[in-house]
């Protein structure tokens, strides 16, 4: 057997019973010669779903894979070959057509046994030969790269650790390019075993938070899915030392630690479902042990002295995710037991620190709620009742510690780990409110005249209203205390909890009248209260939230739902409540960036998680958005590999996904060089999804960026240029020429100015029966001067490629004469040369053209830009006047000019 043409689909002899799938056959084979390849792939699927063969079966399969190859989707490219190779492990074609999809996909050793097997099977054949010469020759030259690797990791850290170098762009460049190695598998290895760990310590204690930064995100691609590196790591650096740089100061360099802390916990759990391996097969130390270890440093650095807010809520996110069981159907739940045991008060102790005033542990705005989740998660964690039991007396045992010979403080202390235990599980809450004088404790001190006193108690009692059990109690004890208090406080952020606690009290029962606790109509005229809160833009949104706080309780009411969504103006300051400001998106988007974002998102999609839904691919998209909606953020998002992570999410997912991704693909285009942004055959994936962006149901900035990223891939190669074509989107292109919004109208124009140097282009534009030229010499003379540049551009392009179109020109409008001496005569020089290039290339085309140009104003015009200075304009000019010369149209003056 020869192959001939190796991405040709075949005929095959039919087989007797099988006329429909033989002619199927024959249909797509015709399909595909005519280039119709999506054609050509329905019908060999249409012909699959019949009654084939085995043998048509692997037919059909490699000529799906043919179709793949064709329409640049290797993935399913290489599914179909083997899928003719599981039925015929002898099939040449389908043995090399899976090597070039291989090949693609970047996956050599594995396209190079394929051809040693193809070889083997036809020695003689020579497209065989070349193709594993060929690839021999890419793995040889990885080899070569990786080999050189070494001595670049060498060269970085000198760089890095060189005190001269300190705040230098190379250094900067240096810890990107080193991040960047690490996130390769065999990079970070390369690192690991130059003794990396050691020097990336030594950037860990020169304390600058860009060395610290990148220190840490190398050691994230060190640690990534590998328990040995990971243990190795943690030995070497210290579980305390590594813990410890959570409670740094600055929030990047913390927010860094917890993403490295989390790939570690990832790597140890791994590790400890396996029985001791990871995925390199090494056996290593018990890394339930190690986990232990982590989990004991993160419990005490949540009650240390000095660790910064920011810190220790990383701590609690850590623990959230780390320790309970992640499905209830996994019956070991020890470790969850271990924390309760080992670490319940220190969590209890957070949660019943004051931001305001300061106490000796600093925390945050969501100190308390983070603390009040992860009590939540463990105890939903508890498999029985004597674990429940056990969990409540350690609970009510630390509350006691504090109520009890404490003191005001101590009891202010214990009402706000109550407060923190309703908020999470709640259950524990309910039997710490009913422990002796608790509830009285907080009912006296609601009427404290000191406002921090006031507001620990109040919110107590807003947590505690929330529990219809309590509600009938504080009903009848402390309404009127609630009442006073938002009645006489001369302090906003104690009326607004009142008013919040009277609030609850009021929806108590929901739809059950037999529980309501207040008259009817209270509730409506509290809701009224709430909403002239809301409208209040004089004071802070904090105390603003309150209000909507109580009003999402008071809607459980039909009369109070109907009254809100007739006031607008409530409505209005709801939505822009609930919409931050553009200053703290930019500032959030800058923290994630700072914090590593991007590859933590990028190796969500490289490894093609169980988890990654077509949902969670539309956030992942909607993220990557936001994130290089700022031109200066978008380099460091292509440095961490942002462009390569887009691709697959803006082919693959729900549409609005799709449409985002590609979104963010056209901005990365428009703004860095898409050569470096998407390098080698990346490349030519991008054009699909930014064609897609044209279509009318985007919108009309999409529309523009995407005609915009088309621009600058169409002025980059031919084949980029015949991508765009194939992808059909010529005719789209046009219609936009013809938008009413000049900046959609002037990009369309420059993308067809590019894609012109196309001779399928130019083919259009010489076709008879169209306006495309008229369109270009009218847009020369609009007001509009990017719209010029990019209209004269193109009809300099045309005419230079296709000389006929120069006697067209006069033909398509009667002001193209005004037009091209316009352009001579414009103050902008690149116009002037467009227009002197235009002229030029009429004027060499025809000596009709040229007698009616030097007939006109033109002569005048082209004497005087050719007496100018040595310029492409005064060039163009002077060679226009010589052709007219040589023509015998004018005559040269005395001095021979």
């Amino acid at each position: 057997m020869t192959v001939s043409g190796p991405g040709t689909p075949e005929p095959r002899p039919a087989t007797p019973g099988a006329s429909s799938v033989e002619q199927l056959r024959k249909e797509g084979n015709e399909l595909f010669k005519c280039g119709d390849y999506g054609g050509a792939l329905a019908a060999y699927t249409q012909a699959l779903g019949l009654d084939a063969t085995p043998q048509d079966q692997a037919v059909l399969h490699r000529n799906r894979a043919a179709c793949h190859l064709k329409l640049e989707d290797y993935d399913k490219a290489e599914t179909e070959a083997s899928k003719a190779i599981e039925k015929d492990g002898g099939d040449v074609k389908a043995l090399y057509r899976r090597s070039q999809a291989l090949e693609k996909l970047g996956r050599l050793d594995q396209a190079v046994l394929d051809l040693q097997r193809c070889v083997s099977l036809e020695p003689k054949n020579k497209v065989f030969q070349e193709a594993l010469r060929n690839i021999g020759g890419q793995i040889q030259e990885k080899v070569r790269y990786m080999s050189s690797t070494d001595a670049k990791v060498e060269q970085m850290f000198q760089i890095l650790l060189d005190p001269e170098e300190k705040g230098t762009e190379k250094k900067q460049k240096a810890s990107q390019n080193l991040v960047v190695l690490a996130r390769e598998d065999a990079g970070a290895e390369k690192i690991f075993r130059s003794n990396g760990v050691q020097l990336l310590q030594r950037l860990l204690d020169m304390g600058e938070t860009d060395l610290m930064l990148a220190a840490l995100r190398t050691l994230v691609g060190i640690c990534s899915e590998h328990q040995s590196r990971t243990v190795a790591t943690l030995s070497i650096l210290g579980t305390r030392r590594v813990v410890s740089i959570l409670g740094v100061e600055s929030q990047a360099v913390s927010l860094a630690a917890c993403h490295l802390l989390q790939v570690m916990f990832d790597a140890l759990k791994e590790g400890v479902k396996k029985g001791f391996r990871g995925k390199e097969g090494a056996i290593i130390v018990d890394p339930a042990r190690e986990l232990k270890v982590l989990i004991s440093n993160l419990l005490d650095l949540l009650t240390e002295v000095g660790v910064s807010g920011q810190g220790r809520d990383n701590a609690l996110t850590l623990l959230i995710k780390a320790v309970p069981r992640k499905s209830l159907k996994d019956p070991n739940n020890s470790l969850t037991l271990w924390v309760i045991d080992q670490g319940l008060k220190k969590i209890l102790e957070v949660g019943g620190s004051l931001q305001d005033p300061p106490g000796e542990l600093a925390v945050t705005a969501n100190s308390r709620m983070s603390a009040s989740i992860l009590l939540s998660k463990l105890f939903d964690d508890l498999k029985c009742d004597a674990e429940r039991e056990n969990f409540h007396r350690l609970c009510e045992n630390y509350i006691k510690s504090w109520f009890e010979g404490q003191g005001l403080a101590g009891k202010l202390r214990a009402i706000q780990t109550v407060s923190c235990l309703l908020q999470g599980p709640c259950d524990a809450g309910n039997r710490a409110l009913e422990l002796s004088g608790v509830m009285e404790s907080v009912i006296a001190l609601c009427a404290s005249e000191q406002e921090e006193e006031q507001l620990v108690a109040v919110e107590a009692l807003i947590h505690a209203a929330g529990k219809a059990k309590r509600a009938s109690f504080i009903t009848a004890n402390g309404v009127s205390l609630l009442k006073d208090l938002y009645k006489c406080s001369e302090k906003d952020s104690i009326r607004i909890r009142a008013l919040v606690g009277l609030c609850k009290l009021g929806s108590a029962g929901g739809t059950d009248f037999s529980m309501k606790q207040f008259a009817e109509g209270s509730t409506l005229k509290l809701a009224k209260q709430c909403r002239k809160w809301l409208c209040n833009d004089q004071i802070d949104a904090g105390t603003r939230r309150w209000a909507v706080e109580g009003l999402a309780y008071l809607t459980f009411d039909a009369d109070v739902k109907e009254e809100f969504v007739e006031d607008a103006a409530a409505l209005k300051a709801l939505f822009q409540l609930s919409r931050d400001k553009p200053s703290f998106v930019r500032a959030r988007v800058k923290k994630l960036l700072a914090a590593g974002v991007v590859s933590a998102m990028v190796c969500m999609v490289k490894t093609e998680s169980p988890v990654l839904t077509s949902s969670c691919r539309e956030l992942l998209s909607r993220v990557f958005l936001a994130l290089v909606e700022e031109v200066e953020d978008r380099g460091t998002v292509v440095a961490q590999g942002g462009g390569r992570a887009l691709i697959p999410l803006a082919l693959e997912g729900t549409d609005v996904g799709q449409t985002k991704a590609a979104q963010a693909l056209a901005k990365l285009t428009i703004t860095s060089n898409p050569e470096m942004t998407f390098p080698g055959e990346r490349i030519y994936e991008v054009v699909r999804p930014l064609v897609s962006l044209l279509h009318l149901n985007c919108s009309g900035l999409q529309n523009f960026e995407a005609l915009m990223a088309l621009t600058n891939l169409a002025g980059i190669s031919e084949r980029l240029r015949q991508k765009i074509l194939k992808e059909k989107a010529v005719p789209m292109i046009e219609g936009y020429m013809f938008e009413e919004h000049e900046m959609i109208r002037r990009a369309a124009t420059e993308c067809m100015c590019n894609l012109a140097m196309s001779k399928e282009v130019q083919d259009l534009f010489e076709a008879q029966g169209n306006d495309r030229l008229k369109l270009l010499v009218l847009y020369s003379g609009e007001d509009d001067e990017l719209l010029q540049r990019a209209a004269a551009g193109g009809l300099a392009m045309l005419t230079s490629m296709r000389p006929t179109l120069c006697s067209r020109i006069p033909q398509v409008t009667t002001h193209w004469l005004e037009i091209l001496q316009a352009l001579l005569l414009s103050s902008n020089q690149e116009l002037q040369h467009r227009g002197a290039v235009v002229v030029l290339n009429m004027v060499e085309a025809s000596r009709e053209i040229a007698s009616t140009l030097m007939e006109s104003e033109m002569m005048e015009i082209l004497s005087v830009l050719a007496k100018g200075d040595h310029s492409p304009v005064t060039r163009a000019a002077a060679a226009c006047l010589d052709k007219a010369v040589e023509y015998g149209l004018i005559q040269p003056n005395q001095d021979g000019e």
